[in-house]
């Protein structure tokens, strides 16, 4: 089934068509469900994971990173620290573009680039390009072994319960029994000081992919128990379910798959540490004040 997911330049096309009906802008999230919807490939095709044993991003979602990489070197898009992917100026005035002549472009850059450098050393462009697919990959990887073969599921539902109180939640619980229809815990989200919902949630261990009868059985078990349902994996979830959570005429339910979770773990540093790198700079301007 993998050699039917599109190469990486392959999705450079849809990716930019994907932006663009987002108005030119969207979150990793939207562009991946943006992509899937033009493209319409198959159930089986998307929910192919990259690498069951050590992470829990899809094949398609793997590629589009590199897709996102090489059309920002080639001047089509730009991406801001909160993650947000835009098309450039050059971007808009093009309709289509050469993944051939991409490519090629991305190869001669990484000569040029060698060439400048003493032998045996890496050049940025390649740093660059691999710390998105590969380095940012690394410690998503070890995070998803531990909370997948690592954490009992208590501890998980109780590493949930730590990420809503630190996400704003009030007497967050964990409830989690069998019998329950999948109602793990429950707690109160404040919007500003003013406003609050009462959620349930329900946290998953999960390798692969989250269908959409998992998600109308939740929805089933919360229906007249909580304003919203809240649902947490370490896995992905399928463009089904992601369709079913936001039914027309049915109970909200929020999704946060594998990838927002690790994300919120570290932001918060729980678990994840964030190292930053000294950079020593002279300013020669400094010392002519003296």
């Amino acid at each position: 089934m993998e050699n039917q997911v599109p190469s990486f330049d392959s999705l450079m096309n849809p990716l930019l068509d994907a932006l663009r009906e987002l108005g030119g802008s969207g979150t990793i999230d939207e562009i991946y469900e943006k992509v899937i919807e033009i493209t319409q490939l198959p159930h089986d095709v998307v929910c192919v994971i990259h690498n069951p044993d050590k992470s829990n991003q899809t094949e398609i979602g793997y590629r589009l990173a590199w897709a996102r990489t090489y059309l920002k070197k080639y001047g089509l898009l730009e991406n801001s620290s909160r993650g947000v992917w835009s098309l450039t100026s050059k971007a808009k005035e093009i309709e289509t573009v050469d993944p051939a002549e991409v490519t090629r472009f991305m190869r001669e850059s990484q000569r040029r680039e060698r060439a400048q450098k003493e032998e045996g050393g890496k050049n940025k462009l390649e740093a660059s390009l691999e710390y998105e697919a590969e380095q940012d990959e690394e410690w998503r990887e070890e995070l998803h072994h531990i909370l997948t073969q690592r954490l009992e599921p208590a501890a998980f539902e109780r590493l949930i319960q730590r990420v809503l109180r630190e996400s704003g939640f009030i007497h967050v619980e964990v409830t989690g029994r069998t019998g329950d229809g999948g109602i793990d815990g429950k707690g109160i989200a404040r919007i500003h000081g003013f406003m609050s919902f009462h959620v349930i949630f329900q946290c998953k261990k999960w390798k692969g992919s989250v269908g959409a009868g998992e998600i109308r059985d939740f929805r089933g078990a919360m229906v007249g128990r909580a304003d919203k349902g809240l649902f947490i994996t370490t896995g992905v979830f399928t463009p089904a379910a992601i369709k079913e959570a936001t039914r027309d005429g049915a109970p909200p339910i929020d999704l946060v798959d594998g990838d927002q979770l690790a994300a919120k773990l570290k932001e918060f540093g729980l678990g994840v540490e964030r190292e930053m790198v000294e950079q020593v700079t002279v300013r020669p301007e400094w010392f002519d004040q003296i």
